[in-house]
């Protein structure tokens, strides 16, 4: 197949990985704590290939050949290699609401999962109180385990928010600030990307620490998301795409051309 014809495929369909990398972020333009992400392209291989022309004299003593053509690097493309999360923090916004909270400086809110126990980090703090039905430890005259009702504070979704010593929050009154605790890692690099606004840390992120960011209660983090960035993004994806089309066209008509010229 023609490597032109290649390039410019794998070109166009590049191009619509990226358009998608920017489209979301667009969507959560109004997603609390959403944190917008970046793509990032990498070459493909290179391929040595014969150019009719003089070689140099020295280079072709080197591959033992008289000098009649040289090597030149050719490109096959380039790839949608990673998508970079942009963790700079976004706007805080008031909304004085008793159970929103924000972060100034670094850092996250880390949720747990009731059923599973898995914690995961989040900038999104549109907290809820949650109420759950807890065993006491003690049973009744029938054997059946008694219970207790608590509330919680939780990211809304079943999971609860984890306090400044790693437990669950138990909310006794519900206008109340609590101790929401913030939780931080020497890097981010390479940090799970779970869904809009979860996060979840890996090996290389070190240990967790105590985080140094401020707790600001009755603010909520907006999405870091520029909408006129993401914007000229798009454009610059579909002009890409229309040229990239555009040579697969051009490829084909040469093909056919010669494919003609050979009948």
């Amino acid at each position: 197949m023609n490597q032109s014809f290649f390039i410019a495929a794998v070109g166009a369909h590049q191009q619509l990985k990226r358009l998608t990398v920017h489209s979301n972020n667009i969507a959560n333009l109004n997603t609390y704590g959403f944190k917008a992400e970046k793509s990032r392209f990498a070459s493909l291989m290179y391929d040595d290939l014969k150019a009719v022309g003089e070689a140099t004299e020295g280079a072709a003593a080197a591959r033992g050949e008289g000098g009649e053509f040289e090597m030149l690097s050719s490109g096959v493309g380039a790839a949608l290699w990673t998508t970079d999360t942009d963790f700079k923090g976004g706007a805080l916004e008031e909304t004085r609401r008793d159970q929103d909270y924000a972060i100034a400086g670094d850092g996250f809110f880390a949720v747990a999962d009731l059923v599973t126990g898995d914690i995961t980090l989040t900038r999104d703090g549109a907290f809820v109180i949650s109420e759950l039905m807890r065993p006491t430890g003690e049973v009744d005259e029938d054997g059946e385990d008694i219970l207790e009702r608590i509330y919680y504070l939780s990211d809304n979704e079943g999971r609860f928010v984890l306090s400044d010593t790693g437990g669950m929050i138990e909310v006794e009154d519900e206008h109340e600030p609590q101790p929401v605790g913030i939780f931080d890692y020497m890097n981010y690099d390479g940090m799970e990307h779970i869904n809009d606004t979860r996060f979840r840390a890996i090996d290389k992120n070190g240990g967790i620490r105590q985080g140094e960011g401020e707790l600001m209660r009755g603010f909520i983090e907006m999405s870091n998301a520029d909408l006129a960035e993401e914007m000229t993004k798009v454009i610059e994806s579909q002009r890409a795409y229309g040229m990239a089309l555009k040579m697969v066209q051009t490829s084909d008509e040469i093909e056919t051309t010669i494919n003609g010229l050979r009948g």
